[in-house]
Parts: C-alpha cells; structure tokens; sequence
C-alpha cells in the first residue's frame, strides 16, 4: 500500500520538473557521433549530472529510444536514415527533436583521380564497372543506413548497379582500404559524408546523381538531428533547454576530426574539449539558462570551472 508521505513525495516529483540524474546516450560507431556524445556527456557530468552511452547499430538506437532502454541520439543523419528512423518518428515512438549540425553530406565518393578520369556520377559507375574489382562498392557497417541505401540501388539497378555488390565493413577498415588503393591509383567508390578528416586526408570527389531514392536530393546534402526517446522533454525541461540548444557547427566537428586524425591515442571526448576550451562563443550558447542537475547554480559557470581543472 502506498502511503500518504509516499503519495506526496511523487506528487511533489510530478510538479517540481526535476529531471532525471541518469542520462542514456545511445551512439553509433561514427567518429562524428562519438565525438559529440562524449562531448555532451561530459558537459552533463559536469553539471551533476549521470550520463553515459552506449554504441550499437542504427536499427538498434531506433530499438532502444522507442522501449525505454535509451533517452538520447546525437547521429541522426536525415535523408539517408529515413527508411529505419521515419517509420519511429510516423508512430511518435522516437523524437525528431532539433536539428544539431545542418550543412552535412552523405552519399557515394571516390579518389579524384578516379573523377579527372570521367567518373563524376552515379551513371559513370557501370560503363567502368571492370575498372572497379569487377563491381563491388564499399561500405560501413553492417545494418548502417548508407549501406542499406547502397542494397537498395543494387537490388532496384539504378544506375545499372543492378549486379555490382557492396562490401560492409568498418569505418576505419573501409577508410583504410580507400587510403591504400588510392596509393595505387586503383579505381574505387566508397560511401563518403563530411564532416570527416577523410575530407582533408583523401583528395577525393563526391559523386552526383542523389536523388529521394538514394541519399536524397541536391547530391547527399544531410542534416543530422538529436532523437529522443517520447516524454524525455517534457520530464526533463532542463535537459530539453540544453539539447534544444545544442547545435555543432561542420568547423568545429572539421577540427575535432582533424585531432584525433593527428592524435590516434587520443579520446573523442577529450579531443572535444580540448577544443572547446578555446572556444567559448560555440558553448556559452549551449548553457545559456540551463541550470546544474539541483537547479542552484548556473551551467555555464559550473562548466567553465570544470574546464579550468582540464590539463
């Protein structure tokens, strides 16, 4: 039986908008997404806050956002996701909250040497097919989005990709077999998306061709999106202020990249503040009106005291 303290103290929970001290990041094994997990996680631990992530596959973020196993999603790459995250968003059991870092792209790649010899398009894969080991396409991993839009132009045969094959693989798997070939000069497509460091470490070419029924319009322009589980917002208003406002700029993701690009033993997170030490005019808009977890003081002042203790 519940007892009247009992009943007051929920009723006291319910009307305060206390928010909840155990924040459940789920990630994707993407340098960018990790970057701005890490990142966020640390900015809520230094606020009081508990937060944590866990990295897994697309199909499961989706999973865990719409059963309660997870509240948060930094990685939704919009139109490229849109077959495994807008069937969640139709049924209001996962959250497009905001948009965090408009400006991207993702779609197919290759070496510019590759595109001075003629290959600039969707279209120019197939008449070359045998320049390509014969047909093959290399992705990520297996169950990402891109991949599944790279099956998808296969199985369709658009382009005449209709008996060419995808190969999934890591990030860095995949970037590293990229790096190796172009050394070569060997002819090979890739799946491709900025920000990256591969921007600036692979002198490389997207491709045309994107349409609604690859990687979307305008040739693979992206928006990601936080994601968020149905009810965080609202029983979280401090949490819903500082992820409305939570938005990462493609130069600052650029840079970040281009550490850890320089600094293999270096963490995503501690990359990320490393830089965001020296760049206060990107966080303070991040903190502005959120409070630390017990609402007595502000976050600001408390995350430029936690900065100060960095080495």
């Amino acid at each position: 039986m519940i007892t009247l303290i009992a009943l007051l103290a929920i009723s006291f929970a319910a009307t305060a908008g206390a928010d909840v001290k155990e924040v459940r990041f789920v990630s994707v094994a993407w340098t960018g997404v990790t970057i701005k997990t890490e990142l966020s996680c640390a900015i809520l631990n230094s606020l009081g806050y508990e937060a944590d992530y866990l990295p897994v596959s697309v199909p499961i973020v989706y999973k865990a956002l719409a059963t309660d196993e997870a509240d948060v999603f930094l990685g939704n790459w919009m139109p490229s996701m849109m077959s495994i995250a807008q069937p969640y968003f139709d049924k209001k059991e996962v959250i497009q909250y905001v948009a965090n870092m408009p400006g991207a792209k993702y779609t197919l790649a290759v070496p510019k040497y590759v595109a001075d010899a003629g290959i600039v398009h969707f279209k120019d894969l197939d008449s070359n097919k045998d320049k390509f080991e014969g047909g093959r396409i290399y992705g990520i991993e297996e169950g990402n989005d891109g991949n599944e839009i790279i099956e998808g132009m296969i199985k369709k045969d658009l382009f005449g990709l209709g008996d060419w094959e995808i190969l999934p693989s890591s990030e860095p798997a995949m970037l590293s077999q990229v790096m190796a070939f172009a050394k070569e000069k060997k002819f090979i497509v890739f799946l491709a998306w900025s920000p990256h460091p591969m921007n600036k470490n692979i002198d490389m070419t997207y491709l045309l061709g994107s349409t609604e029924d690859t990687f979307g319009p305008n040739d693979g322009s992206a928006t990601i999106y936080t994601n968020l589980r149905p009810g965080f917002a609202e029983a979280n208003p401090n949490l819903a202020l500082f992820f409305k406002q939570l938005i990462f700029p493609i130069p600052m993701m650029n840079d970040i990249m281009d550490i850890l690009h320089k600094n293999k033993s270096m963490k995503a997170g501690e990359a990320a503040l490393g830089w965001i030490k020296g760049h206060p005019e990107i966080y303070k808009p991040w903190l502005d009106k959120v409070k630390t977890l017990d609402g007595k003081k502000g976050a600001l002042e408390v995350f430029e005291a936690y900065l100060k203790t960095l080495s």
